[in-house]
């Protein structure tokens, strides 16, 4: 199932110019314009935003660089372009592709945003979905890598919040 998948994103990699430009776009610079987008949205109310923004850098963090890494510890499974006669459009290197940190890493930051903010938490769902969709389509990770990492950054995310959230409930509970 995982490759029927993959193979039906990625054979329309490397036959028209616009679409292979739009799918390098997602999978490699517009992770930038999301981080940008952040920035932009803690500085359009800072004093309110600013817990946000560290929450949300945080569970990022924490789904990224300590449960991505520990199941690619665990599980050493090969990118696509390792195993089969693949549509490649990014040099990248040969290391884990499961799960997927980008899918963990941005769907952590579009969880939290969406706990606080529904509107804008759509947009950065909608961009996270671009990013790892993008991540298939040049070659570099199977579904079933963004699937993982996307459920790990949504669960890390929504963790990050109801434990957050739980402490400011004792804290108004405590000093009313």
């Amino acid at each position: 199932m995982d490759l029927y998948l993959f193979q039906l994103i990625n054979q329309f990699a490397g036959k028209w110019f616009w679409l292979d430009s739009l799918g390098v776009f997602f999978a490699k610079y517009f992770e930038y314009v999301l981080v940008f987008c952040l920035i932009l949205f803690l500085f359009l109310n800072f004093k309110k935003r600013w817990r946000i923004i560290v929450q949300a850098l945080l569970s990022a963090v924490l789904a990224r660089l300590v449960i991505v890494n520990f199941i690619r510890c665990l599980w050493q499974r090969p990118r696509p372009f390792i195993e089969n006669n693949i549509n490649l459009l990014l040099d990248y290197p040969n290391k884990a592709s499961f799960p997927s940190g980008h899918a963990a890493f941005y769907f952590a930051i579009s969880t939290i945003v969406f706990l606080y903010n529904k509107k804008a938490g759509v947009l950065f769902f909608i961009a996270s979905f671009l990013i790892s969709l993008a991540r298939v389509f040049v070659g570099i990770h199977w579904p079933s890598d963004i699937l993982v990492g996307a459920f790990i950054g949504i669960l890390v995310g929504w963790l990050g919040w109801l434990v957050r959230s739980g402490k400011q409930r004792i804290y108004y509970q405590n000093s009313h």
